[in-house]
């Protein structure tokens, strides 16, 4: 049979853009893709490179405060946001268009539209074109979720921030994953009130308990009002603002609410159940490890399969699938060490096991420090740094690392160079130190701070 393409794309976000080029540039394959909105997905147009630069953007008052206490005679004014968000879309316009710059090149064929799919080798898009392909791939991401109780409030996703007319002068933030968190340290950072609610007993639930609770802690004293274990009871909305009652009994008003609760994948509406696909009942793409589905023309990457929901994950995850069908190469990507950074303020760099799940599976040494670095222990500040590595206490083999402090992200991605490689403890302690630096830290650990025995 012959087919309009050999591949089309659903999705124009990090994986689905590295699938498609990889296939058309590397291995020749007729190449289309469909995108509904602007080019880049979630990542580069409401996500990661804005939420970046908004952090860098909220560091600059601490910073200021900083140099003024290291002698400078250095001030800062009110934060124009209507500047910082103009800049800001210029920056997302010059990003959409290097992903499409690349994907022309790569010659692969753009559809700017909605598409779904009509059949395991057909897809029709937004006009009731039907095209054909031999190979379908679904990366359509993930989209944030208000609780169906307070949508229809006026209360923000993560999707909406970036979109503000003007900062808010104070923000309820409801959530206690890595996206509500950023958010509460960014707006916190650039001088609005900021309070966040979580229900459960601790922020970041499913990272290593020791430091997310340094986390926490560390906010609390930079400002953020942070309450666990509460939720919103009711929300009423007037000319002043936000008037919210929490489970806890607090009442509170707000000029602005942001839902971080979750996310779900973006499945709804492609049609994948009218051909027999059981979805997952978070909407999920049940897919093998080379990501294909239970229809053998049907694969799907990134987020929309919530398998481990980050863009360079999506990005490997393309690539491999495009090495697989189209180069000849099975290739998988392996999901069980993925180094990641969550940048609040301190920002949280972390890489392996937690504690907690390394001395599940069996006997540990936890190398642990925490301490005022240098920068700030010298004009008074009274913020720590954690630095922690786990340690299998049978093969002395290097099983996580965690780091909170400033530039975390920086630093455990070279961390995480020598786990990948399989390094041991040992490895580390014959590491020489670079000083004065805060990372120096984790080849100078020499005792253990506690073990368990699994």
């Amino acid at each position: 049979m012959a087919f309009d393409f050999d591949l089309f794309v659903i999705g124009g976000g990090s994986g689905g853009v590295r699938a498609a080029r990889i296939a058309a540039s590397q291995y020749g394959a007729r190449v289309a893709l469909a995108e509904e909105s602007r080019m880049g997905g979630t990542c580069v147009i409401r996500g990661c490179v804005p939420k970046k630069l908004m952090v860098f953007a909220s560091s600059f008052p601490a910073a200021v405060a900083e140099a003024q206490e290291y002698g400078w005679d250095a001030q800062i004014g009110a934060f124009d946001w209507p500047a910082f968000r103009a800049r800001l879309d210029q920056e997302l316009t010059r990003l959409e268009g290097a992903y499409r710059g690349g994907l022309e090149r790569a010659g692969v064929t753009i559809h700017d539209c909605r598409a779904s799919v009509a059949g395991p080798h057909e897809v029709r898009l937004a006009d009731g074109r039907i095209v054909s392909a031999k190979h379908i791939l679904i990366a359509t991401g993930g989209w944030p979720v208000v609780p169906e109780k307070w949508q229809g409030h006026g209360a923000m996703t993560s999707n909406e921030v970036f979109e503000m007319e003007q900062l808010p002068g104070s923000i309820l933030i409801v959530g206690g994953g890595y996206i509500a968190t950023e958010f509460a340290c960014i707006f916190n950072g650039l001088g609005v009130k900021t309070t966040q609610f979580y229900r459960g007993a601790q922020i970041l639930r499913g990272f290593d308990d020791e430091a997310r609770g340094h986390i926490a802690d560390q906010m609390c004293e930079n400002g953020v009002d942070l309450h666990l274990g509460t939720d919103v009871l009711d929300i009423t909305r007037d000319d002043s603002g936000y008037h919210v009652t929490s489970t806890t009994g607090r009442n509170g008003r707000y000029d602005a609410i942001l839902f971080a609760t979750g996310r779900r994948p973006n499945s709804a509406g492609l049609g994948l159940e009218a051909l027999g696909l059981t979805l997952k009942p978070n909407g999920a793409i049940p897919v093998d490890d080379y990501s294909q589905t239970a229809i053998p023309s049907i694969f799907a990457v990134g987020d929309v399969t919530d398998r481990a929901n980050l863009t360079p994950v999506a990005i490997r995850e393309g690539h491999a699938f495009a090495d697989t069908i189209f180069g000849g190469k099975a290739t998988t990507f392996d999901h069980s060490l993925i180094p990641t950074a969550v940048f609040t303020q301190p920002e949280f760099g972390t890489v392996g096991q937690s504690e907690e799940e390394a001395r599940a599976a069996g006997p540990v040494h936890v190398y642990a420090t925490a301490f005022r670095p240098m920068r700030t222990a010298f004009i008074g500040h009274p913020e720590r740094v954690l630095m922690k590595l786990i340690v299998c206490a049978r093969s002395n083999k290097v099983l996580g690392c965690h780091i909170v402090a400033d530039q975390a992200g920086e630093m455990i991605q070279l961390a995480a160079v020598a786990i990948a490689m399989g390094a041991t403890k040992a490895d580390f302690d014959r590491t020489l130190a670079v000083h004065p630096t805060m990372a120096e830290e984790l080849v100078t650990m020499r005792t253990a701070t506690r073990s368990h025995d699994g």
